[in-house]
């Protein structure tokens, strides 16, 4: 599924979130409970939008192939995060913006299953401090520097996941 696709659904419902925005609010619910019902995403992600067939199959396979991502059987190095395909974003502007974008949904969907939380288990307290600074990055990035440190950030992110969910699989 392209990150087009799914940005023109969440488009023709007027959802305020964009793509990678949406995972990570799915990444976040997944991480807290990995028996998250995908009615609840979808819920929050389009407070009831009537969707065709197709757009919640769409929307429904994203969910569910993250959530299979995010708890594999074997191993860890599948899963990613759903930005745009760097043919579909060679502006490192805007691969900075999908970056922040989808901490600030990964937040919510932390926030959304474990509002008002502040006790978290291992390093997940440090983590989210860090992926909070993240959603402050500064989308103004041009150079050979910068996408290095967007790359890093990136592979940050996604290790960083994994300990959350690792971490709270363990508290529960």
């Amino acid at each position: 599924m392209s990150y087009e696709t799914v940005s023109t659904i969440l488009q023709q419902h007027d959802a305020t979130l964009n793509p990678s925005e949406a995972h990570g609010m799915a990444c976040g619910m997944l991480c807290v409970d990995s028996r998250c019902d995908v009615a609840n995403w979808l819920n929050v992600l389009l407070e009831n939008a009537s969707l065709t067939e197709d757009d919640k199959s769409i929307l429904f396979n994203l969910f569910e192939q993250t959530r299979k991502l995010l708890h594999p059987e074997e191993d860890d190095f599948s899963f990613d995060l759903f930005l745009p395909d760097n043919d579909e974003n060679d502006d490192l502007s805007q691969h900075a913006e999908a970056l922040r974008s989808w901490c600030q949904g990964f937040l919510l969907g932390i926030g959304y299953l474990k509002s008002g939380q502040t006790d978290w288990p291992g390093d997940s307290g440090e983590i989210m401090r860090d992926i909070v600074e993240f959603t402050k990055l500064d989308s103004n990035v041009e150079n050979e520097d910068d996408e290095h440190a967007l790359m890093e950030i990136h592979q940050y992110i996604r290790a960083a996941v994994l300990l959350i969910r690792d971490q709270f699989t363990e508290a529960t």
